[in-house]
């Protein structure tokens, strides 16, 4: 009985074992023939690893870039500021340089005039008196030239008051210049023949300033020798 039980599972290995050559065939055919296709199509394993190699490679190198071009930048952007910084002191300075030479200029072609004009000998005089606004609110400044004409005159010691005319609140009234605050009566005046000056006067920027009248004192005298008054432009 036994060795008929045995009988059909080897005629089964006989026929699995015709056909297992033909299987593996056929499954050697489908895998070379996708191998070959993905080679075929440029999507071969090995290169695809070898190209993703080389792209991070690339990413990282770029990644390097990116930071020294951004670090570069910075250094250019604040050499750049440095740069338009000096740039505007330098035109700041030729526009200052350019402003005093043609007040020179100015200035000796008014002396030349006054010396041909032979004034008195002695004569003291205010020139070009002048009352403008500055740059911040209730700011002013006045500037004059003050001559004293001849070529042996001896040195005038003394000062000058600045008397302002003001409106506030609709009251038009009088401030003196030095205030008795300061402690000083007179600002103090020296020179032979001629002193340029520049007083900058601070007022509340309600108080409209209207004029001004200068006046000249010799020292120890309680008159004043010369006065003159300029309206705000």
């Amino acid at each position: 009985m036994r060795p008929l039980s045995v009988r059909p599972h080897i005629a089964w290995y006989y026929r699995w074992s015709m056909v297992l050559p033909f299987v593996l065939a056929a499954a050697g055919l489908v895998w070379f023939a996708y191998d070959s296709g993905l080679e075929f199509a440029g999507f071969h394993r090995s290169e695809t690893q070898r190209e993703l190699t080389r792209l991070q490679a690339s990413l990282a190198r770029l990644s390097v870039e990116n930071v020294e071009l951004g670090k570069r930048i910075a250094q250019y952007q604040q050499q750049i500021q440095m740069e338009q910084g000096r740039s505007q002191e330098t035109a700041r300075q030729m526009k200052s340089l350019t402003d005093d030479n043609a007040r020179l200029q100015d200035d000796l072609s008014f002396f030349q005039n006054l010396t041909a004009a032979n004034g008195k000998e002695g004569e003291l005089a205010i020139h070009r008196l002048s009352l403008e606004r500055d740059k911040i609110p209730g700011e002013y400044r006045v500037r004059m030239l003050l001559v004293q004409s001849g070529q042996r005159v001896k040195e005038f010691e003394g000062g000058y008051e600045l008397i302002a005319t003001l409106v506030q609140n609709g009251r038009k009234s009088t401030r003196l210049f030095p205030s008795t605050e300061s402690g000083h009566d007179l600002f103090a005046l020296k020179f032979k023949y001629y002193q340029r000056l520049e007083q900058n006067l601070r007022l509340s920027p309600d108080v409209q300033l209207q004029s001004i009248q200068v006046r000249l004192f010799e020292q120890g005298v309680h008159e004043p020798r010369v006065r003159q008054s300029v309206n705000l432009f």
